[in-house]
């Protein structure tokens, strides 16, 4: 697969000059792979019929031959009429089947390696006791909007429990307009965040996703401690495919949820990628072998 994004052209009469950039993904015959970022650099000469090139110079900047996980997207046209644009079709379980063992093993290593702490648990019921064991009492918690916790009994656990200084209900019982400062403070530092991911890729990446960026600040470093309770459907091979799981399932999920509670649309805002956790201890991941959320 070959993208190629025009560059400047520089007009000299007749003449011009030109570079374009490429990226190229693929996997060869012998089974190699490889992904190459390079350039394009370009000569034109205007003929009576048109601009021709003259001369073209490839200039390869990086490429890697690491094996690539996964396996293509099966492409299909639409229809079969002249003229119908090409569809990329993904099995509607690919979002919502629990990845197999290895594929969890896999992301743990990865994650462990990027410095965030692991833990592979059964279900909910065995994250549910570990959340409650990782959060000190009286700790200012702060639960970010997630269908996981919602539905895993967490979010009630800390936020009516009465053992937390929960920052979510003290924050809605505050008025917007004239206490916003304030509730930006306390959503971008709490002791505790406690939330989930979109996605959370092989190599070792989580992605979050959101519409408002409440939870982003304390997610990326102003909480003291960050623990995301993760469903096995969210694993992906890679950040693209966990893109392509945000736009493609999560966003329509969540669309319709705030449809319903707030009575309007959501959209994807705001984006943050976790690549590695560089204060150790302070980020936990919950990596469940059960499906549980969007």
């Amino acid at each position: 697969m070959q993208t190629t994004h025009p560059g400047t052209i520089r007009l000299d009469g007749d003449t011009a000059s030109g570079r374009a950039y490429v990226s190229e993904l693929g996997r060869q015959r012998d089974g190699t792979s490889m992904i190459n970022h390079g350039l394009f650099h370009d000569r034109y000469r205007r003929t009576p019929d048109g601009w021709k090139f003259t001369e073209r110079l490839f200039e390869v900047r990086y490429f890697d031959s690491t094996p690539l996980p996964g396996s293509p997207h099966v492409v299909r046209p639409a229809t079969n009429r002249p003229g119908d644009t090409m569809t990329t079709h993904i099995p509607a379980t690919a979002h919502t089947d629990p990845a197999s063992d290895e594929q969890l093993k896999r992301a743990a290593s990865a994650l462990t390696a990027h410095g965030f702490t692991v833990e592979v648990r059964d279900d909910v019921a065995a994250a549910r006791a570990r959340v409650e064991a990782l959060i000190p009492e009286g700790a200012g918690v702060f639960t970010a909007a997630s269908e996981t916790l919602g539905l895993s009994g967490i979010q009630d656990d800390i936020n009516s429990s009465g053992r937390y200084q929960a920052v979510k209900p003290r924050v809605l019982a505050m008025d917007r307009a004239t206490a916003a400062d304030d509730i930006r403070r306390l959503l971008a530092s709490p002791d505790v965040v406690v939330g989930s991911v979109a996605a959370l890729t092989e190599t070792g990446s989580l992605v979050v996703a959101s519409g408002s960026g409440s939870q982003l600040p304390s997610y990326a470093g102003g909480a003291g401690l960050a623990i995301r309770i993760v469903g096995a459907q969210k694993v992906v091979p890679d950040l693209h495919t966990a893109l392509r799981r945000v736009e493609d399932h999560a966003l329509p999920l969540e669309n319709a949820r705030a449809q319903k509670v707030y009575g309007r649309p959501s959209a994807v805002n705001r984006l943050l990628v976790l690549n590695a956790e560089p204060h150790p201890g302070r980020g936990v991941v919950l990596l469940l072998r059960e499906a549980i959320g969007f």
